[in-house]
């Protein structure tokens, strides 16, 4: 009697349920579906090289992580340091309503997230077969596994990557003074792949874990405009060959607390859990080496992580590499 007693409540409970968790995955419908129609119907071009990427990158990749120059008729004295997308049109994404859960209670609101910041990440890991393959963020790894990261944003903008490793002082890892010339500038939906794929090393190709347990945490910085006080661009190179043995550049505890703030900005973060396993497409592979946009019939990324408010000019995404 008492299993029978016990079994009511809970199918009354499981049925109550039910409408609760419909609404949660038509709500990750809504922004996955949000971030993927940002994308264009078809692979398109980012742009012309300004230049070439010098050190580990693959040169031939035509990228472009400098910000375009300023079309307009004012003075030079006006600098486009100070905007980010001068001379296009930033790109964002469409419409959509999502249902996001208020801190501290179980409770949903519906939010609109048409025109905020929104980050799309994917890990892959070097199979067997040499081939890269989604696997779940929230995995251990051992010894002689490889992982790079691939990211997506869905506005044109700033990327920033900074690493500590067991809650330690943090390091910038991008921009980096070797690579792209110390650019930053990244195109909505064009994807950028950490380690790059590009590089002539295959070792240069993947984060290979050593035989030392920890956690190595990566913050994945999008913001609209530069994050004022960092160095990119001439900045972060003149930096370093005038600074040599203080890079890769370092953050103030004064400013890594103000990045780090920007993670407490209520985000809608959606999971693809069904694409883990699966190798990287002959297209997300060809949209990574030659700078173009993922078409909509690309699979979508695994994390996609959207700031609530689109006020909101700064998102950050923590990522856990977790080595056992």
């Amino acid at each position: 009697m008492r299993l029978k007693i016990f079994v009511f409540p809970l199918l009354i409970a499981l049925v109550a349920g039910l409408p609760v968790c419909a609404q949660a995955q038509d709500g990750d419908e809504d922004v996955r579906g949000a971030f993927i129609t940002g994308r264009p119907a078809a692979s398109v071009s980012a742009g012309v090289s300004s230049g070439g990427s010098t050190g580990r990158m693959n040169t031939g990749a035509p990228r472009r992580r400098r910000r375009p120059p300023v079309k307009s008729n004012t003075s030079r004295t006006t600098s486009s340091r100070n905007t980010p997308t001068a001379g296009r049109t930033t790109t964002t994404t469409a419409t959509t309503t999502a249902t996001v859960a208020k801190s501290n209670t179980g409770a949903t609101a519906a939010v609109s997230t048409s025109g905020s910041i929104g980050l799309g990440y994917t890990l892959y890991m070097r199979d067997a077969n040499g081939d890269a393959m989604r696997v779940d963020p929230d995995r251990e790894f051992h010894t002689g596994d490889r992982v790079r990261v691939s990211l997506e944003t869905n506005t044109d903008g700033f990327l920033y990557i900074f690493n500590t490793t067991d809650g330690g002082d943090p390091v910038m890892i991008y921009p980096d003074a070797q690579l792209d010339e110390g650019g930053s500038y990244v195109e909505a939906h064009v994807p950028y792949e950490i380690p790059a794929s590009t590089a002539s090393e295959e070792r240069l190709r993947w984060f290979t874990f050593d035989a030392k347990p920890g956690t190595e945490r990566l913050y994945i910085v999008v913001t609209r405009e530069p994050l004022p006080g960092v160095p990119i661009e001439d900045d972060l190179v003149n930096y370093c060959r005038q600074n040599q043995g203080k890079c890769p550049w370092r953050p103030s505890a004064t400013m890594w607390t103000q990045v780090k703030a920007g993670m407490n900005a209520q985000a809608k973060i959606v999971k693809s859990k069904a694409t883990y396993g699966q190798v990287q497409t002959s297209g997300e592979r060809e949209a990574t080496t030659r700078g173009l946009g993922l078409s909509q019939s690309e699979p979508p990324p695994a994390v996609i992580r959207i700031n609530v408010s689109s006020n909101t000019g700064v998102l950050v995404t923590a990522l856990d590499l977790i080595h056992r």
